[in-house]
């Protein structure tokens, strides 16, 4: 994908380990679905969308660890 930085071996390297890439139609759903992800999970969250041209609304990549427990303060 135009933009996106490659996934590198060290992001999945264990079992347990994920990269999440969300797709909805604006910022504040991707964002929602993110602060649902890190109330289960612990994560490494996204700070930006991107808006790839010419394809529809936003999307937006996290790193999910489903080793650890969720942090507090793992939200935006």
């Amino acid at each position: 994908m135009p933009g996106r930085r490659p996934i590198h071996d060290t992001h999945v390297e264990q079992p347990g380990l994920a990269v999440v890439e969300v797709a909805a139609a604006d910022d504040a759903t991707v964002f929602a679905v993110q602060d649902l992800l890190a109330a289960n999970y612990a994560i490494a969250p996204g700070d930006r969308t991107v808006r790839e041209p010419g394809e529809p609304g936003v999307r937006l990549r996290l790193f999910l660890d489903l080793r650890q427990e969720p942090d507090a303060e793992a939200g935006r």
